[in-house]
This record gives structure tokens, sequence and C-alpha cells, in this order.
């Protein structure tokens, strides 16, 4: 009998599993989703997926005419099922076939990394398609960090052109962001997304790069574009919800309790967020390892500096209380972050303003490097809109700009203008002035406001147009008004500038750099704050920054000083060379003597335009003193450059002190310019 039960079994199982599967059987291969493998003569594509309450799994495409029977995938017996498909190359479209419950269910791979659509065909990709240019890249240092915040669908676009750009347009405004000194690219996410036209934050393909901004590949030749130019890129993720709509893995196998959403959800009240109840389950390990083994992917991959977590307040917390699921998942990842690459910065946007957010998980804490700063952005903007300078409260200013997190810098990030502020309350012009954002009140305010953020301590961060005085309200369908860059060269000036000051391009202004803040001047009846900016240690190298939040001018006003003697006016927003409107107030140098004042023991005066920010910092020594507007020490850099037969009298100085690819201290030597 058994002899003929055989072929009956056999007979059987191609039936089911049909005639190309019946001596197949799970891969042991590594990987999940569609992973391409070539050994020797072996060439071909191991799909696995996770599918706990199937009751079978097929893999349907391009490579069997999208038969939902022909290819069977095999049970590993802990909810995965996978096979090794011959000859199924990177290209080929594919989809999961699975059996639940008698309903045939197609559905895109979980971990599928490009796809034709967000409802469309997944396709396998080869991670090893891109060549990488090879161009060395250090991340720079997290306290020299100026961040631009990107929306790749309207960053590329040229007035009048339609959404979505591409990363490809993208690219080509890199060297705009170089010029102006920005080092960093926060990219709001890039996932796939329902459509073409969105934000990002409402993710369908979580490992998959939005199809209509050129996929994966095109991500990684931006990323390596960037790189080229010394720009880090960090990525947004989202793993406090997903979708709600067009998203396959709601109820992926078929399996859910009442109304939720199956596997990969809570499936209970938990589940519930102000996106839809679309919450994963933090549980569950296999979700756990999806997100987690997401979160790597770019940082190692893609090759991402770091990544920026979406509302991580709703992955530590539902309507129900605490999820500790939540807390110990991202406290997991920035773990396994730090022990892989430990250069890259992980930033939570947790809008809590909770230290414990970016506190070592040894102590206790999720293990951030940075979050967002609410108890930054929202006074200081608040104090910037208000009509009346009656109403900026200086001591809510003062509290903003001197708070932080357990005395490190670099665990806020410093911004008055980012997505959500932007799409709710205008571009920082528009929430100043709606009805002109324009006008001279729009232009001074906007750009204090760019002052505080980069002399405050933190890591700052702009959003793109900012420095040219994009107006409106952030959408992903306006573009950016690039003709401003021109019509506004002298704003953009203005925040290549503090930009240079912020990173210490020059050597000057070390202490904007430093933990230290020490606000030693707050007067709320004139609207005038001062601070002292430094580095703790025994060379301070301090800054001073004073702040008019108000229309008045002032031609002599005392501000306490840290010391005695000359201190060089760095820089001044009032002047005209940014705007012929400008009031161009008369600050210049100054020297600190008594009487004391503000608790210093030596005072000076200086002229304060309205709505302005001074810098000071004292003198270079043993050293050429570079300011700004291209003087050394009261000489003209021009004239000495061109007196030394250089090929360009306007020559660029760079950060290393070489001057049209000549030393600048040593033609300042020969040429008798004393430090």
């Amino acid at each position: 009998m058994r002899l003929h039960r055989l072929p009956l079994i056999a007979i059987l199982l191609v039936s089911l599993l049909g005639a190309s599967s019946a001596w197949a059987q799970p891969s042991t291969r590594p990987g999940i989703g569609a992973i391409p493998y070539s050994q020797g003569s072996q060439a071909g594509t191991t799909f696995r997926t996770w599918a706990p309450f199937a009751s079978a799994v097929r893999v349907a495409g391009t490579f069997n005419g999208w038969s939902q029977t022909a290819t069977a995938l095999f049970p590993e017996g802990n909810g995965f099922w996978s096979r090794d498909v011959a000859s199924v190359m990177p290209g080929a479209q594919y989809k999961f076939v699975l059996i639940a419950g008698g309903s045939t269910l197609w559905k895109g791979d979980p971990r599928g990394r490009s796809v034709t659509g967000s409802t469309s065909n997944n396709v396998v990709y080869s991670p090893g398609s891109y060549a990488w240019s090879g161009v060395p890249f250090e991340m720079p240092a997290w306290d020299d960090l100026v961040m631009m915040e990107v929306h790749v669908g309207t960053f590329g676009l040229a007035s009048g052109q339609g959404p979505p750009a591409t990363f490809a347009a993208a690219t080509t405004k890199l060297d705009h962001l170089k010029s102006l000194g920005v080092n960093a690219i926060a990219l709001m996410p890039v996932n796939e997304f329902p459509g073409s036209i969105s934000w990002g934050y409402n993710p369908t393909g979580l490992y998959a790069v939005e199809q209509s901004y050129g996929g994966p590949n095109a991500l990684k030749a931006f990323i390596d574009a960037a790189h080229q130019r010394g720009i880090a890129v960090f990525l947004d993720v989202i793993y406090n919800h997903w979708g709600p709509t067009d998203l396959d893995l709601w109820r992926f196998d078929g399996w859910a309790q009442g109304p939720w959403g199956g596997i990969f959800f809570y499936n209970d009240d938990r589940a519930v967020t102000p996106w839809g109840d679309t919450r994963p389950d933090y549980g569950r390990p296999e979700v756990r390892d999806f997100i987690s083994d997401h979160a790597m992917l770019w940082l190692e991959e893609f090759q991402a500096d770091g990544l920026r977590f979406d509302a991580t307040k709703f992955v530590r917390r539902s309507n129900q209380g605490d999820l500790p699921d939540g807390w110990s998942l991202l406290r997991e990842i920035n773990d396994r972050i730090d022990e892989a690459q430990p250069w890259k910065i992980s930033i939570a946007e947790d809008m809590d303003g909770d230290p414990w957010i970016t506190r070592g998980t040894g102590a206790g804490g999720a293990g951030f490097d940075s979050q967002w700063d609410s108890t930054f952005v929202h006074p200081i903007r608040g104090a910037l809109a208000a009509v009346n300078d009656s109403d900026r409260d200086m001591n809510a200013v003062a509290a903003a700009i001197g708070g932080g997190y357990d005395g490190d810098a670099s665990r806020r990030v410093i911004y008055t203008e980012s997505h959500d502020e932007a799409a709710t309350g205008g571009r920082m012009p528009t929430a100043i002035n709606p009805g002109n954002p324009t006008s001279w009140w729009s232009r001074k305010r906007a750009t204090l406001g760019s002052a505080i953020i980069m002399t405050a301590p933190g890591l700052p961060m702009m959003l793109q147009g900012q420095e040219f005085l994009q107006t409106g309200n952030f959408n992903d369908t306006q573009p950016l008004a690039w003709n401003q860059v021109q019509s506004f060269a002298g704003i953009v000036s203005l925040h290549r500038d503090l930009i240079s000051l912020r990173r210490n391009r020059l050597g000057r202004s070390g202490g904007l750099s430093g933990d230290g803040i020490s606000i030693h001047h707050l007067n709320n009846a004139a609207k005038v704050m001062a601070f002292r900016r430094f580095k703790p240690g025994p060379d301070p190298q301090d800054v001073v920054v004073i702040l008019n939040l108000s229309g008045t001018t002032f031609t002599s006003y005392r501000i306490g000083m840290p010391g005695t003697g000359s201190w060089r006016l760095r820089f001044n927003s009032d002047a005209q060379v940014y705007d012929p409107q400008f009031s161009n107030t008369p600050a210049t140098d100054g020297q600190a003597f008594a009487p004391p004042y503000d608790g210093y023991p030596v005072s000076m005066t200086v002229a304060l335009g309205p709505y302005s920010c001074l810098i000071y910092s004292r003198p270079r020594q043993g050293s050429a003193d570079v300011n700004l507007d291209g003087t050394v020490d009261g000489i003209d850099l021009a004239a000495i450059l061109g007196s030394w037969g250089t090929s360009d009298p306007s020559a660029d100085l760079t950060d290393d002190g070489v001057v049209s690819g000549s030393d600048l201290s040593v033609l300042l030597s020969n040429w008798g310019a004393k430090g």
C-alpha cells in the first residue's frame, strides 16, 4: 500500500503547493523580505515573511506569471515562511499571497525594499546595486552641527513647477547649503507613502523609499553627494503609528481581535493614536525586530548619519497610560546605535521637555543624544510674533535661551521654524506680520530669531528657505521662492555670517559652541538682554551676545562685560550690508573698563539698533584677527592679498586658514600684519 500512497502524497503536495514547489524547502539563507543571492552557479532570491496565522503563503510575480499557487513558501516553525526561488533577479516584481481562514490575501512585503507605488507591487532590490563614490566623509562634531530641515518633495522645485520634486532635484541645491555653512540636512520622511505628495508621516512601505522621489538608489546618491560636500544627512523615522491608509500591514495574515489591526499592531485600545488606530505592538519580539532593524538599515546600508524619531511621546505613552514596551524599545534601539556607530546621532521629537529622554540608558533614560526643544521654540516664537513690544516677556525669552538638559548643549535642538510650527502658525515672517510678511518688521524680527538660535546653547536648526525669508505656511505642494536668494542676498549673507560664527569657522567665537551660558543683563522694560557664552575650562573663548527685542534705538546702552580691555564687534544684524532698509546703527568695537555693572567688574556702552543682535568676542591673541567684513586688525584683507599677487583679491578664506591655496598666516606675516 505504501508504494501506492507515496505518489498520491506527492500528487497532493503538487496540487496544494504547485508543481515547481513539490520538493522545495524553507531557505537556510539569512534575511527577511526579498534578498537576492548569488553563489557560484546559483542565483535567485530568498523570500521570507512573518505570517503566524496564515495556513499557506506563496509569492506571485513577474517570474511566474503572477500565479497565486505556483511558488509556495514553507513554514519554518516560528511563524516565518521562506524559500529560495532560483533565477528571480533584482528588478522582478512580486507580492505575497496569504491563505487565511478561507480568504486569499494579496499583500505587499512588509520589508519590501522597492515598490512601484504604495498600493502596487514590490520590486526585488539589490542593496549592492548602488556604487558609492568612496569619497571620505567624517560626521561633524555634534557641537559643530548646523541643521537644515528639508522636505524632498518641495525643496528642489522652482517657482511654477508642480510637486513632487526628487532627490536629484534636491541635489542641485546642495552647493547652496554648503556655501551657507549648513553641515547637516534633516530630511523629512522619505519612506513610501500613499500617492506622490505628502509630508511623509503616513508611511505605508516602511522599508521602501518613496518612488516618486526616485527610490532607494536615488536616496543613496543624494546622501553620497551631500557627503562629498561635507554635509551629514539625518533621516526621519516614524514608529508611533503607521499609515493609516494604503497599509498592507493591516491584518497582514488575516488575524485580528475585534476591530483592530492584527499581528503588527496592538489589538486593544493601546492602538489608538491621534493619526489612526495603528500603533505598533512593541511587545511582540517580531515587531520590535522589524522596527529596530529598520532604524539600523538607514544608518548602515544607506550611510545616513543620524535619525530623528517622530513623536516619541506616542511610543512611550498611549491613551491608557505609559507603555513600558515602547520605552524599552527606544532604549534598545539607542543602545544598538551606540554599540555599532556611536558617532551617529539619534534625535527625539518628544516635545514634553523631559530630561530623561536624553539621559543615558545606564542612568535609566531613553538614550537619545538630543531632542527637539519645545521649551525653546514656543516662547521664542511668541516673543518674536507679539505685535506690541510691551507683550514680549523677556523673562520667558531668557528662560528659553538659558534652558537645556543636564548642562549639555548638544542635548537639545533649537529652532524658530520647523514643518509643524510653519504649517500651523506660518513661516516666521508670516507669523510676525501676516498681512505683509516681507515688511521691515518681519525682516528685522525674523532675522533676530535666527540670531537667537545661532547664539543660544543647543544644536541650531533652520527650515528650508528660512535663510531667504520664505513666507506663507509650510505645505507639501508649495515650491520654495528660490528667486529670493538673489532678492534677499543680504539676508542670506546674514545667515551665512551667523553660521560662520556659530561654527567658529574663523577661530574667534568658540564660546558659541560651548555648554556655558550666563545671562547677566535682563531689562524687561527696555526689552534688552545680554548673555555670555563660553566653554568651561582654561580657555573659555568668551562671546557676549546682546539682544534688543524692542523697536527702540539705543545710542549708548551700558552692558556689563566679563573682562577688561578690547572687545571686537563680530556681528551687527542691523547693518545695511544685510538690508538697505536696516538702520545701520553705528555699533563698533569697544573697550570695557570700570564702572562695574551686571555683576561684572567692568562694562562698556554699545549702540543697539531696533530688533537687533550684537555679538562681541575678544581679539585673537598671537595670530591675525580676521573679521567678517574682510579686514584683519583693521587692514583690508583684499589689499593684503592683492599686494601679494593672489589670483583673486577677494580670495575665499577656508576653515584651515588657507586663502586661494596660500597659507593666510604666512601672507600676513610677510606683509607685516600684527595679531
